[in-house]
């Protein structure tokens, strides 16, 4: 699903010093597999997210996302490429704070030129299928931030992306809640295949994880199979 070869992102700080996000990364990510990627502030493990989510480019190396080059794309392409082949789920869920869950989850489709009564069918079924069907017409500000990340994980599957990047998906969650969460994602992990990429500082998140690679200083230091 995932390949990057020499990848690099350097950043030109004031006064022209360059400061090196990522360097010299190597790395593969299997269909299918669930990564964990942990590092400390400034290691690059956000740099890193933001590269495979089409949000950023790298300045040397190479990406290629189910077998197409990245840096071949244009715009128009990789617009497409965000929208219909990579969902995001943020620490702040980001969901818009006047629209209802439904809503929410029925966006993406509506930049991919999803008909209202599809999006629709399609917003509830993923609500339903995340235990949260009864909150289709409820605002953010009346739910739970368990819920909301719920919502902003539907919203994230409205597509039906093969790759899910998720940056700190419980960050904003109390413990609790964070296991419900890592457990919606294990499952569709299990059940619908879809690769998933997670960002986490918190070793029991790291460990729902098949996968954990570590970043210090824009390196990675460590790439393993978790038991």
């Amino acid at each position: 699903m995932i390949r990057v070869e020499r990848l690099c992102k350097t950043y030109q700080v004031p006064g022209g010093r360059a400061t090196p996000a990522l360097v010299e990364v190597d790395l593969t990510v299997a269909a299918g597999d669930l990564v964990a990627v942990m590092g400390p502030s400034g290691s690059g493990k956000s740099t890193f997210l933001n590269i495979l989510g089409c949000l950023d480019v790298p300045t040397a190396g190479a990406y290629w996302l189910a077998g197409r080059n990245v840096a071949a794309l244009d715009g128009d392409e990789l617009a497409r490429t965000r929208n219909r082949e990579i969902g995001f789920v943020f620490q702040g869920f980001n969901l818009l704070r006047r629209v209802n869950a439904r809503d929410n989850v029925a966006l993406p489709l509506l930049y991919a030129g999803v008909g209202p009564g599809e999006r629709r069918r399609r917003a509830e079924a993923l609500l339903a299928d995340l235990g949260i069907g009864d909150l289709a017409a409820s605002l953010p500000s009346q739910m739970s931030g368990g819920q909301q990340q719920r919502v902003a994980i539907a919203r994230a599957l409205a597509c039906e992306p093969r790759l899910l990047l998720a940056d700190e998906p419980t960050g904003n969650l109390d413990s609790h809640t964070s296991e419900e969460v890592m457990g919606v994602l294990t499952r569709l992990n299990a059940e619908r295949g879809i690769t998933i990429v997670l960002v986490t500082h918190e070793p029991d998140i790291a460990r729902y994880a098949r996968r954990l690679v570590r970043f210090v200083d824009g390196r990675v230091v460590h790439d393993g199979v978790l038991t």
